[in-house]
């Protein structure tokens, strides 16, 4: 992804700590104050995505009614709140987005993210989780979703989809590596 113009070390000018304008960015992942000696770092922020199938095997697509990517297919889900677990995150934006209860969740995977809101480019981990919701009934479109409808991966257009994350899971999830993954990921040693 190209970020050359939203990229932190492109934005970030003064140092938060001191005001300084001696605050540099040292090519990896920080800015540094040459006048008060501190650091501030890019580091990514958390964020989660529900992955919701019916019983027909249908994946649960939203369309963004905000930018970034307004008017793209998107999946349910959203950052994770300062002091808020990644399982209370993924209920809780289902929630708010789809007026959903989550029932069950079980981790899939995690990937990387780059989400370019008002001109800086923000650096996610997004957490996916597959959920059970209790009733579909009550599925309606709110906050940020423009409107929720369940599609068969094979008529998901990959340059419908907004977010590189997503592009990347629906991928994943069209050629049947995301069970890879998953073993993957719960093989590592800590």
């Amino acid at each position: 992804m190209d970020n050359s113009v939203t990229h932190p070390s492109k934005i970030l000018k003064y140092c938060p700590f001191c005001g300084s304008k001696n605050f540099h960015w040292d090519g990896v992942k920080s800015h540094c104050c040459a006048d008060c000696g501190k650091q501030f770092y890019t580091n990514a922020a958390g964020a989660v995505i529900a992955l919701i199938v019916n019983q027909k095997g249908e994946y649960l697509f939203t369309t963004r009614r905000l930018n970034p990517q307004k008017g793209k297919l998107d999946l349910p889900g959203g950052f994770i709140d300062m002091e808020e677990t990644a399982e209370q995150a993924v209920v809780r934006e289902v929630k708010e987005e789809l007026n959903l209860e989550v029932e069950t969740l079980q981790f899939c995977c995690s990937l990387p993210n780059q989400y370019v809101y008002n001109g800086l480019t923000y650096f996610t981990i997004d957490l996916v989780f597959r959920c059970q919701v209790k009733n579909l009934l009550s599925l309606s479109a709110m906050d940020d979703v423009d409107s929720a409808k369940f599609l068969s991966l094979d008529k998901v257009n990959i340059d419908e989809v907004g977010l590189h994350s997503v592009k990347v899971l629906v991928n994943k999830l069209k050629n049947n590596e995301l069970y890879d993954s998953l073993k993957t990921s719960m093989s590592r040693s800590l």
